[in-house]
């Protein structure tokens, strides 16, 4: 199992995906470089990590999708490879249309840092059967643009389908408006693709996946990947 994180210019959270990703979960991991044209073939999960993609111009992740190696980051997820993107990379896998709906500033117009909880809806995917369903995680967020949006049509999907994995909650389970941190719609904090091998969440797994950091609930997400795999 081997992981490989894009390192996009104002990509800041690169080195902690590569440390969760190899350090604490255990696995391989390298950096691939946003103006590289080829993936090596022993890459079995892409990261797209959190930061702000060329200064996060125009929109969110929306010059990041021009970067060539995200033309390869396409094919990569068409041929059924996973992809993973968290915070900016989420952006940026709504940007290129590799997942529905948009990602807007958030309802308080702040930019918001602080531990909040996620309930698994479902553990019925690759990045979630290490957890169980109704399980409720503590994850962090940081982030100006996080309010998940999308259309009724598309929502109805996304529930009927099956494919919004995690949501935020209170610490026991509770989905509420007053426990949505940025105004998300249906308090959606990540989804997966029809096919179920591409995720996009906001909050950020792979800082809260070291005992160390005083909470590991992060690092099921790799965790459940490479299950998948074996």
């Amino acid at each position: 199992m081997k992981f490989g994180i894009v390192v996009f210019p104002g990509s800041n959270c690169d080195h902690d995906a590569y440390h969760a990703a190899s350090v604490n979960a255990g696995f391989g991991a390298q950096y691939l470089w946003h103006k590289d044209t080829l993936i090596p073939d022993d890459i079995d999960c892409i990261i797209l990590p959190g930061g702000f993609s060329y200064g996060d111009y125009l929109r969110c992740g929306a010059v990041a999708q021009f970067s060539p190696l995200m033309k390869e980051v396409k094919k990569f997820a068409e041929n059924g490879k996973f992809v993973v993107g968290i915070c900016n990379g989420f952006q940026i896998l709504t940007e290129t249309g590799m997942l529905p709906g948009a990602l807007l500033k958030n309802e308080n117009l702040n930019f918001i840092c602080k531990d909040t909880n996620l309930k698994v809806i479902s553990n019925d995917s690759a990045f979630t059967s290490a957890y169980k369903k109704g399980d409720v995680i503590n994850i962090p967020i940081a982030h100006g643009e996080g309010n998940y949006y999308a259309d009724a049509d598309t929502l109805k999907m996304l529930e009927d389908e099956n494919l919004i994995v995690f949501k935020y909650s209170s610490h026991d389970g509770i989905i509420e408006k007053q426990y949505n941190p940025n105004g998300s719609v249906n308090n959606i904090a990540g989804i997966i693709s029809k096919k179920g091998n591409v995720l996009g969440m906001m909050p950020h797994p792979e800082r809260y996946s070291d005992k160390q950091l005083g909470c590991n609930d992060g690092v099921n997400i790799f965790k459940s990947i490479a299950r998948s795999l074996s």
